[in-house]
């Protein structure tokens, strides 16, 4: 099909090659995301990726597939990002709640809505990849990404995510089979230090007695749902809580002098489970969203929590007020 389209497309059909880029729009954006951390970043990056391929069409000269040569760009538009971007927020940050572990060096991370990655299809991976694809849009995996430096991430990325042979890899990113490798041993050591298992199937159970924990704001309850290891962010803020002390003593701050939370509603985002958090509005009457919660179940506890600023939610679906 690609063959079909391409001539068309090199002549100036604009509708051609939308046929021929958008069937890998979504697995785009998803690379994208994992590359860069942010949603917004993944989707300005798609765009320029698209608008280079098009510019470039003339070009292409189909010794890959149409799927390799918009990584090759795509990885590439994002390194150049990293390389020029300024990723901490500005300004100045509030006074932490309670006291904190550490400092999160991770400010920009956002959610992933669930419903852009039901687009990609499930057997996109190569065979020599390491990931399965639940665990590579986790929080905690796309996290980890962005401590590694950016050509670490874009190998690790290519051969253990997407699955790309070494020097089919090393073509892509324009460096030797042995530069590729040295970055690839790096990264693979450097997500091993990071500690981090694998997550667990959620229990339905335990996400119910989780909601109605934090709802009411019963900290003993909601910290006994936790694993010893416990990581509790909210970025942009730089604040990060680690362990049950740590989290009852935030969770307890919160509680003082937060509206009570009247609603959670389910949302999907990076195929971890997450809600929308709603409070009613003293005047107006109705709820009005104030953020969105990450969790991540280990073991059949929660292992992480994520909190995030209203801003992220529309991109999840989630409306700004509820009746």
């Amino acid at each position: 099909m690609d063959d079909d389209l391409v001539v068309p497309a090199r002549q100036g059909d604009r509708e051609a090659f939308r046929a021929l880029v958008d069937p890998h729009r979504a697995e785009l954006q998803a690379h994208c995301y994992r590359m860069l951390g942010s949603l917004q970043d993944a989707e300005d990056a798609v765009q320029e990726t698209l608008l280079k391929a098009w510019l470039a069409l003339p070009g292409f000269e189909g010794r890959s597939s149409v799927r390799t040569w918009l990584y090759r760009i795509a990885t590439n538009q994002c390194l150049n990002q990293l390389r020029s971007a300024k990723r901490r927020p500005a300004g100045a940050d509030p006074a932490p709640a309670a006291p904190p572990t550490g400092q999160d060096a991770v400010r920009w991370l956002q959610p992933y809505p669930d419903e852009a990655l039901a687009e990609i299809a499930d057997d996109v991976p190569g065979p020599e990849a390491r990931y399965e694809s639940r665990e590579a849009i986790s929080l905690a995996f796309v996290r980890a990404l962005q401590l590694l430096p950016p050509a670490q991430r874009a190998a690790l990325l290519l051969r253990d995510v997407l699955g790309y042979p070494a020097a089919e890899a090393a073509q892509l990113l324009d460096v030797t089979v042995d530069s590729l490798n040295g970055s690839l041993k790096r990264a693979r050591a450097a997500l091993a230090g990071t500690g981090t298992p694998a997550a667990g199937e959620p229990d339905p159970e335990l996400l119910e007695r989780f909601v109605a924990a934090f709802t009411a704001g019963a900290v003993d309850e909601l910290v006994a749902l936790m694993t010893d290891d416990v990581w509790v962010r909210m970025p942009p803020l730089p604040f990060e809580y680690h362990g049950p002390r740590a989290a009852a003593g935030f969770f307890a701050a919160m509680s003082a002098h937060r509206r009570t939370i009247e609603r959670m509603v389910p949302v999907g985002a990076n195929r971890q489970p997450a809600w929308g958090e709603y409070v009613r509005d003293p005047v107006a009457g109705g709820l009005h969203l104030v953020g969105v919660l990450v969790v991540r179940v280990r073991d059949g506890l929660v292992d992480e929590v994520t909190h995030f600023e209203p801003a992220t939610a529309a991109a999840l679906g989630l409306p700004r007020t509820l009746d």
